[in-house]
């Protein structure tokens, strides 16, 4: 059997969500009236799309293949980020037996980023 990965489109996140509601990874609380109101959720952050497309203007006919390849501004979230979310902007999949959801980096409200994780990733850059 092949194996397979899911590749995550534009600004779309591929968030692992937590089972507990009310607690997240990090040790935040949030208040019933908030995550049953508003319907917030959070996970973990396990893919990230390559960002939102920066448009070609070499061309006067978008629709033309330049053969260029797409440039992106890249999203502000990474993987291995903790993310707190609105739960109605997410698409929940299950892929080999594990529920994921899929959330529009503008559905994000909040992260949550472990310094040691942020600077390996800087002095790679």
């Amino acid at each position: 059997m092949k194996n397979k990965e899911i590749i995550i489109i534009g600004d779309r996140v591929l968030v692992e969500p937590d089972s507990e509601k009310n607690k997240t990874n990090a040790g935040l609380y949030l208040p019933p009236g908030i995550s049953e109101k508003e319907n917030v959720q959070s996970g973990t952050i396990v893919n990230v799309g390559p960002g939102y497309v920066i448009p070609n203007n070499d061309s006067s006919e978008p629709w033309a293949n330049s053969g260029n390849e797409p440039r992106y501004i890249p999203l502000q979230v990474r993987i291995g980020d903790y993310a707190i979310f609105l739960k109605r902007e997410a698409i929940e999949i299950e892929f080999e037996g594990k529920k994921y959801l899929i959330v529009p980096q503008i559905g994000i409200l909040a992260i949550i980023r472990d310094n040691l994780l942020s600077n390996e990733i800087d002095e790679l850059d």
